[in-house]
């Protein structure tokens, strides 16, 4: 047996920190990066007769959430104690939902080739982060773990997924997808490497055909999408080549290893009962009032996959351009903005993707750094569609400068002479001069070697330093060339 006679069954469970100022409990600030333990009191710190009350904010963009996925929201829902020992816990439990959370149900809605699929969710809980452990030194008398407590009651939302996904590649698509929703609500910056969204995969094989679920393992803290794929590539193959070898699957919770590209046993998996669940004594169950539902419904915007739709309808683009234009709310208003403008929205589509993207990549930036607007694009694009500037023109030189100075298109190309040319006895007076100068290679051509043609039109744009219209060039040399060639 191999690989191919399992099917993997995949649950994702996400931890997404919510954009509050404040933390789920008390005043303290969210802020990232502060020092160490300047962001704490007596709630977040657990210690004795200190209380605990609810940020309302946090559950405003809990119920946002909810109410994007199309979950049941609970009017009536409780928070509760869940203990375990954890250096970076001080109170000895976490503050979590169990048994009554402040949704259920909803889906994570996928657009691909084939269509629209959902993949369903368990439960919405609403819950407090834990402090952060940092490892110093060498694993010797030199190594000391560190505590900073500033992350000890940040406000989390923790979206369990069912099992529902079958192959890495399928679960790698819905953290993407649930990530741009967080960003698109404004409700978590989705920072997969400071911590502000993070993933446990759990993963079962069964032989193709039963509909039983196989023994699962939970692999902790993935943080990053690339880390999610190989881990799980990983893990199915180790547990499809131990049941194919007559072996046992045991029950535990994996870390993966980046370096080695391999999963490793944490600990035995825990079950509920472990935890010692019960209801949270400080704090009274939560009840939503429909005013504050309706609020969180009426600030829904566009949905992405409401987007990705509209783009490939209104815009006429391919999946694959409406996934990657609509990948930040950002990066979806600048090509819209664009595409209105210029009226050519697959011209502005490939602007933004090859040259825009390339360059933020490029110097690591965000787009709200990117110096060129919308209508600058626009008018520049709708130069090269309306063929009054070569696009190696647009590309090489005008739009660097654009880069470097912020202005008109329109004033770059006045002020360097980049007029394109299209004057069809300048380009064939340059074409005759291009021949007269490159005899062998003229000569290669009229002996049937057209491979030729390439480097004679490299010499024609080049003497016209890119200006000439390139499909007149190369219809007009051609039939110069061969021309001499009938004559030979």
């Amino acid at each position: 047996m191999t690989l191919n006679d399992f099917e993997v069954v995949i649950g994702l469970e996400i931890h997404a920190q919510l954009l509050t100022k404040s933390k789920l409990f008390c005043s303290c600030s969210t802020a990232y990066g502060q020092p160490p333990n300047t962001q704490t009191c007596p709630v977040c710190l657990g210690l004795p007769g200190a209380l605990p009350v609810v940020n309302r904010e946090a559950v405003f963009m809990a119920i946002k959430f909810a109410l994007a996925v199309g979950a049941q929201i609970n009017h009536f829902s409780e928070f509760s104690r869940k203990h375990y020992f954890y250096p970076d816990l001080p109170k000895g439990y976490q503050i979590t939902q169990y048994e009554h959370p402040i949704a259920t149900g909803g889906s994570i809605i996928l657009i691909t080739p084939e269509g629209k699929k959902s993949i369903g969710l368990e439960r919405i809980n609403l819950e407090e982060d834990a402090g952060k452990s940092i490892h110093d030194g060498l694993p010797d008398s030199s190594y000391r773990t560190s505590l900073d407590f500033n992350r000890c009651g940040v406000p989390l939302i923790e979206i369990v997924g069912r099992p529902e996904i079958h192959s890495p590649e399928e679960a790698v698509e819905f953290l993407q997808a649930l990530r741009t929703l967080l960003l698109y609500l404004e409700i978590c910056d989705g920072n997969m490497e400071e911590g502000s969204l993070r993933c446990d995969a759990n993963i079962s094989v069964r032989p193709k055909g039963s509909m039983k679920l196989g023994v699962k393992t939970e692999i902790k803290n993935l943080n990053s999408f690339r880390f999610l794929h190989k881990a799980l590539e990983y893990e199915a193959k180790r547990q499809a080549e131990l049941l194919a070898s007559g072996q046992t699957i045991h029950q535990e919770t994996r870390l993966y290893d980046p370096d080695e590209n391999k999963t490793f046993p944490m600990r035995s998996k825990e079950e509920a009962h472990d935890y010692r669940y019960f209801p949270e004594p400080d704090l009274p169950p939560l009840i939503l009032k429909p005013e504050m539902i309706e609020e969180a419904h009426r600030s829904l915007p566009e949905l992405p996959h409401e987007k990705i739709e509209r783009f490939m309808t209104e815009f006429e683009l391919p999946l694959y351009d409406a996934k990657i234009l609509t990948s930040s709310p950002g990066l979806a208003d600048y090509f819209e903005q664009t595409a209105r403008l210029c009226g050519f929205p697959k011209s502005a589509s490939n602007w933004i993707m090859r040259e825009v993207l390339r360059y933020l990549k490029e110097k690591n930036q965000s787009l709200e750094m990117f110096p060129i607007p919308p209508s600058l694009l626009a008018e520049l694009i709708s130069l090269v569609e309306n063929k009054k500037v070569t696009m190696a023109t647009a590309k090489d030189v005008i739009f660097p400068e654009m880069i470097s100075q912020p202005r008109s298109p329109q004033e770059i190309i006045k002020e360097k002479g980049l007029h394109r040319i299209s004057d069809e006895e300048k380009i064939k007076a340059i074409i005759t001069q291009v021949i007269e100068k490159n005899p062998g290679p003229v000569n290669q051509y009229k002996q049937g070697k057209s491979q030729v043609f390439g480097f004679l039109m490299g010499q024609v744009m080049k003497e016209t330093r890119g200006l000439a219209d390139p499909q007149l060039v190369q219809a007009w040399l051609k039939a110069k060339l061969d021309e001499l060639a009938s004559q030979s």
